[in-house]
């Protein structure tokens, strides 16, 4: 059910951002915590405002009452995705090729279950790390850009 309602929230958000030029679609996840939360996170050139954010939160407000998309209470959240943003589709690959990453396994592969280093590519089967062998993808927890502090 959640990933029916990502993929409907995640074309509707689509088109609606097609009224605001300049701003992009990121992600869309619904999850439960306590609660259940409809996240939806945005970017654009020069980073997010928070004009930019109540916008689309309204917009996509009130076209979900419309069209009654998502049968439990919800929190809806639209923000950024933050500097250590996650990578899941193959867009975010491309557009974060040369940065540094943080990849996070499922179990250790050659001793190591977290590594740092520069994205060089992703087809969706493999993730490559300059001067690492490819990482078969179903091996990949998570792959987050690295933030130096």
């Amino acid at each position: 059910m959640a990933k029916q309602i990502e993929e409907a929230v995640e074309k509707l958000a689509g088109e609606l951002l097609q009224e605001m030029p300049g701003i992009e679609l990121v992600d869309v996840e619904y999850v439960r915590e306590r609660d259940w939360y409809l996240r939806v996170f945005i970017d654009k050139a020069g980073g997010v405002e928070l004009d930019d954010c109540q916008a689309l939160s309204e917009r996509i407000s009130e076209a979900l009452d419309q069209k009654d998309l998502i049968t439990d209470s919800y929190i809806l959240e639209v923000s950024s995705p933050g500097l250590d943003r996650v990578l899941r589709k193959e867009r975010d690959f491309l557009r974060e090729q040369g940065k540094q990453v943080d990849v996070t396994l499922y179990a250790p592969l050659n001793g190591e279950k977290a590594l740092t280093g520069t994205l060089t590519g992703c087809d969706g089967k493999l993730l490559c790390i300059e001067g690492r062998e490819p990482i078969p993808m179903d091996k990949v927890s998570q792959v987050r850009l690295h933030i130096d502090f």
